[in-house]
């Protein structure tokens, strides 16, 4: 890939087509993860229910433990475009090594911990018997393999910030693409059932990642890493935490406010929360789109700001808007019309179907405003202004959704559809705030401005 060109194309190229460019791989990259868990829970079912409800029990400790690396890969991110919008190479490659070294050891250290009190955690979350048992063997060896997780996450972040989103999703594909191989094997050829699929998962990533750091140092284009990058650096790991650590907060408390309104949408009963799982499924794959430009915005801004062309990042984020909008309502409506065939794929039960129709049909009407709210926060965490983009993820979930179903719940005659007008509102509300943080202008300030010369 001649990078040269790519950030020529990102800072003065038609920015419709700079958008489409870098955000086609990562909308193809979140449609082969998704491919990847279905892949997952197709061979884990194969051993019986209670397999897949003890993976699915304690995904949300291993996304818990993501959002940290999530967050580390966030900086990188904004860092390194920022740098290469400056032309500032030496620099870009000094944050890419810190966020190698960074998240390979602090991964290890958070797998040997997660591993010791995984019992504990399983327990407290209610799990025993055989549930237990399994729950705690699958989650396990997930945590001792965090360091693959964890240096993936750097290695996409390092290419990234260079505009490059086509090399992570070949990686990506290829690793799930050996764990649907190495799937089967492991589950029933060596008959390990559920710790199998543990170790399928984590060779097939870990296989790939050290193959895609070991790239790092060999290939002479774009960012070319060298042994004393690696050296930990104070100054410059400091500069890289206090950016990343509002994104981990922010993912984090936003995979723990999920897990409690999973709790809300169940006291409606069971077939709400079906139609709510059924139903965000559905939405996820239309957002992938809204979710794929968010993301490449972050790079596109993040050079952009580091060229000091504010008045072009502008732009990024206006076309970007538009883009996501008209994807959007493409989507929308056509599961607007389709909503209760699309549903009875997934269940035969009428009040399932009755009730996810028309959570399906409110959200999809809605969804625009899922697509504001991926731009803002790839706007605020390309600029390194994390703190912006935490307010928005930790706000919409904690300060809106969660009140104001308990607040439609008890005291208005809307039963199970309190989650879906809460859900609506909860978005329309945190997109005017982000409009408002957009507004101010403050995001324009690029982080690497302040930042001491790294040595």
């Amino acid at each position: 890939m001649d990078y040269s060109k790519k950030r020529d194309l990102i800072l003065n190229g038609n920015m419709a087509k700079v958008i489409l460019i870098l955000s086609g791989p990562i909308m193809l990259n979140n449609l082969i993860q998704t491919i990847y868990n279905l892949t997952d829970t197709y061979f884990v079912s194969r051993l019986g229910d209670l397999e897949v409800n003890a993976v699915g029990f304690v995904w949300p400790i291993i996304f818990f433990m993501m959002s940290i690396g999530i967050g580390v890969s966030i900086a990188g991110t904004a860092l390194i475009s920022q740098y290469t919008g400056s032309d500032d190479k030496s620099d870009a490659r000094k944050v890419a090594g810190q966020i190698l070294s960074f998240s390979f050891i602090f991964s290890i250290g958070l797998g040997i911990i997660g591993f010791f009190i995984t019992p504990f955690i399983v327990k407290t979350m209610g799990a025993e018997g055989e549930m237990f048992r399994l729950s705690v063997e699958f989650l396990r060896i997930i945590l001792l393999g965090m360091p693959t997780m964890f240096v993936f996450f750097a290695f996409n972040s390092i290419k990234q910030g260079q505009g490059d989103t086509y090399t992570p999703m070949i990686f990506g594909a290829l690793s799930v693409g050996l764990n649907i191989i190495l799937d089967p094997i492991f589950i029933f050829v060596l008959n390990l059932g559920v710790a199998g699929a543990a170790i399928a998962t984590v060779l097939a990533r870990g296989i790939f990642a050290l193959y895609a750091v070991y790239t790092l140092f060999i290939k002479k284009e774009g960012i070319q890493l060298h042994k004393s990058d690696l050296k930990l650096n104070k100054t410059l790991l400091q500069k890289i935490i206090s950016i990343g650590l509002p994104s981990s907060i922010g993912q984090s408390t936003t995979a723990l406010g999920f897990a409690v309104l999973n709790i809300f949408v169940k006291s409606f009963g069971a077939s709400t929360l079906t139609a709510f799982i059924i139903g965000n499924r559905i939405n996820s794959l239309i957002l992938m789109p809204a979710m794929g430009i968010g993301h490449a915005l972050s790079t596109i801004v993040g050079q952009n700001l580091g060229a000091d062309d504010i008045k072009r990042a502008r732009k990024a984020v206006k076309v970007s808007t538009i883009l996501t909008t008209i994807f959007l309502l493409i989507g929308g409506l056509i599961v607007f019309i389709l909503a209760r065939r699309i549903i009875m794929i997934f269940t035969d039960s009428e009040e399932v179907i009755t009730q996810a129709t028309f959570y399906l049909r409110v959200i999809s009407a809605s969804l625009p405003l899922m697509g504001v709210f991926q731009i803002f926060n790839g706007t605020f965490q390309g600029s390194g202004h994390t703190i912006m983009a935490m307010s928005m993820m930790t706000s919409r979930l904690w300060l809106f959704r969660i009140p104001l179903i308990i607040l439609f719940k008890n005291f208005t005659n809307l039963q199970e559809r309190s989650v879906w007008y809460a859900m609506i509102l909860s978005n329309a509300i945190v997109c005017i705030i982000g409009l408002i943080l957009y507004l101010s202008r403050k995001w324009e300030h690029k982080i690497i401005k302040k930042a001491p010369k790294i040595r």
